[in-house]
């Protein structure tokens, strides 16, 4: 079996909150909270070489998402609607008052929810390299017209599971990291060693599949919950290899929008350009933390 992935400037939890089994990390003992949310493929190992630049100046919270990464994988409800409730939660039980959230790619309608729903929780809101259902997010799965193929597959029930057990590393290695990485030697063996593993655990996809499955049917949802909780918090918006996908959206949801432009990179951006990234959020909580 391989060995849980770890970096010397984080340290382990867990937490079961309202039946739910959550695995997360923290670093920085100073500063302001943060709460990193991962997407896909990934885990809070999506942060790793991004959090101890952050943790220099903030209190760090990396989280699994239920279904992800070492968090728990049992029945329950996986959607976007959960998963932001058990962010709430989490919140509550770390006791660190308002952070500066943020959530990249498939996360981001999870912590959209938090951030419209919950704003007393948020010191700010950052979105990187993500779309929102009822503002774009469809045409990612329309193959007709230049969509991906796998977002679909991804959300269709029990199909991920049936052809892709026992094939994780192959579908890292084949199609997920060449297709969303544009940045050579930015994903490396322990890299794949570790995603492959959390995702290969028994249930290790059930988080995939609800949370694609959930984002793909509830766009009137979010363009209503959009126009009945406006986003006031401040925003920060970092595009990447997508292009100006996540400012145009983050600019139809909200009234504060900060935007910044990572080059050179595909999708995986706090894997492939932490530096940059680092500085772009660090100059935004600086900024309102003055």
């Amino acid at each position: 079996m391989t060995a849980i992935a770890t970096i010397p400037e984080v340290t382990h939890h867990r937490a079961t909150l309202d039946g739910v089994e959550l695995h997360y990390v923290t670093a920085g003992d100073a500063g302001t909270p943060l709460l990193l949310v991962h997407g896909f493929p990934e885990s809070w190992w999506a942060f790793h070489k991004l959090i101890p630049l952050l943790a220099a100046e903030h209190r760090v919270v990396a989280v699994d998402l239920p279904g992800f990464g070492d968090s728990g994988t049992g029945p329950g409800e996986y959607t976007s609607t959960s998963f932001a409730e058990t962010l709430r939660r989490l919140l509550a039980h770390l006791g660190l008052g308002p952070v500066h959230l943020t959530g990249q790619d498939i996360s981001g309608t999870t912590t959209f929810r938090l951030a419209a729903e919950h704003p007393e929780v948020l010191r700010s809101y950052t979105a990187i390299e993500t779309a929102l259902p009822g503002f774009g997010l469809e045409a990612l799965a329309d193959v007709a017209h230049g969509g991906a193929w796998h977002v679909g597959f991804l959300g269709a029930p029990g199909i991920p599971e049936m052809l892709l057990a026992g094939r994780e590393r192959e579908f890292l290695t084949g199609f997920a990291f060449p297709a969303m990485n544009g940045t050579p030697g930015a994903i490396d063996d322990r890299d794949v060693d570790e995603l492959t593993r959390v995702y290969a655990r028994p249930d290790g996809l059930r988080g995939t599949t609800g949370i694609y499955g959930s984002m793909l049917a509830e766009g009137d949802e979010i363009r209503r919950l959009a126009g009945e909780h406006h986003l006031t918090v401040p925003v920060l918006a970092v595009d990447g290899g997508s292009g100006p996908v996540t400012s145009a959206t983050m600019r139809q949801v909200a009234a504060d929008v900060t935007t910044a432009t990572v080059t050179g990179v595909g999708h995986l951006v706090a894997l492939e350009a932490p530096d940059a990234l680092a500085e772009a959020l660090l100059s935004f909580y600086r900024r309102l933390d003055a």
